[in-house]
């Protein structure tokens, strides 16, 4: 299959897609046994199902962090869900060295989520052509940089087990649930400790005019004066000067709108999104960590609409960011 071109800035500037899977699957027989399947499946492996759901695509070493002791050990786990059409995956080209695998729902996790809301597979929002259209989507990038931040911050608890990220809605579930006033590109519950810093993510790759990002704040202070709820915004860039440059444009509006905004970029977050990165936008202010943010502003409190209703199904509930506890071993 030939490369795609590179866009020369932007999401996807990084990847130049390939569709196909790297690694060959046996011929599927015409009827998956989906029960068969299901008992084949720890605890882990359907909490990853729902998390590819949710989240769409997720490398090898986002998995690892989030799931895996090792690298190797993922990796032959991996192996396994995409033998049985679990998983699909692909790994994109790219211009220097090699990309990790990118792992996607297959075939037979699609069939058993659906089984398990009660549902036809069409009416799960997945087609055969799913890890296609994910691995030339022109946004790969950006999804990619949204789910490593995220990732991150939700192995930090491996290390500091006084963190957690307690829930972490993607953009689609967040434009399920509040769409009609704002979309941000995730939302999240960080915890250290006793404070908690509930939050909406814009992550700016670069590729939006500054008028258009700052049009995004009349949204975020409707969606405050609509619900009574101030979860903080953070805006994380792809450079330092793309995060400067917005804190000029933004200064303004967010004081006026009467917002709480900090901003980062990757040239500061690298892998420690928890770390002394983030900057209040408001006159003077330092960088402070992520759970430091709280005291800049104590009247923070979590968005509205995160209560299930008779209207969720097992497809539409958050997924918890960590995977389930592993049965302890009996003596």
């Amino acid at each position: 299959m030939p490369a795609l071109p590179r866009p020369s800035s932007g999401p996807g500037s990084r990847y130049t897609a390939r569709a196909a899977t790297s690694r060959p699957r046996p011929r599927p027989t015409q009827h998956t046994d989906i029960a068969a399947l299901a008992r084949r499946l720890t605890a882990r492996d359907l909490w990853l199902v729902r998390m590819l759901h949710e989240h769409r695509v997720l490398t090898t070493h986002q998995i690892t962090r989030l799931a895996y002791t090792s690298l190797r050990s993922a990796q032959r786990r991996l192996r396994t869900l995409h033998h049985h059409a679990v998983v699909d995956s692909f790994r994109p080209l790219t211009v220097t060295g090699s990309a990790p695998e990118h792992y996607t729902l297959g075939p037979a996790g699609a069939a058993l989520l659906a089984a398990q809301a009660g549902l036809d597979v069409a009416a799960l929002g997945w087609r055969p052509t799913h890890t296609g259209r994910i691995a030339y989507s022109p946004s790969l990038g950006h999804d990619l940089g949204v789910n490593d931040l995220l990732t991150h911050l939700a192995a930090h608890a491996h290390t500091t087990p006084t963190t957690s990220l307690t829930l972490w809605l993607s953009e689609h579930s967040a434009a399920r649930r509040w769409g009609d006033i704002i979309r941000p590109d995730a939302y999240a519950h960080y915890h250290d400790g006793n404070r908690l810093l509930p939050f909406f993510l814009e992550y700016d790759t670069g590729s939006q005019p500054l008028a258009r990002v700052e049009a995004k704040l009349t949204g975020y202070a409707a969606f405050t004066t609509t619900t009574g709820t101030r979860p903080a915004l953070l805006i994380h860039t792809r450079t330092q000067s793309r995060d400067q440059t917005l804190r000029h444009r933004l200064a303004n509006a967010a004081r006026e709108l009467g917002l709480n905004v900090a901003t980062s970029s990757a040239d500061f977050t690298t892998a420690e999104p928890w770390g002394p990165w983030w900057a209040p936008l408001q006159p003077g202010a330092r960088r402070t960590t992520l759970a430091s943010l709280t005291d800049h502003w104590p009247t923070l409190s979590p968005a509205t609409g995160l209560e299930p209703t008779d209207a969720d199904t097992s497809l539409t509930l958050p997924v918890p960011p960590q995977p389930p506890a592993a049965p302890k071993a009996r003596s």
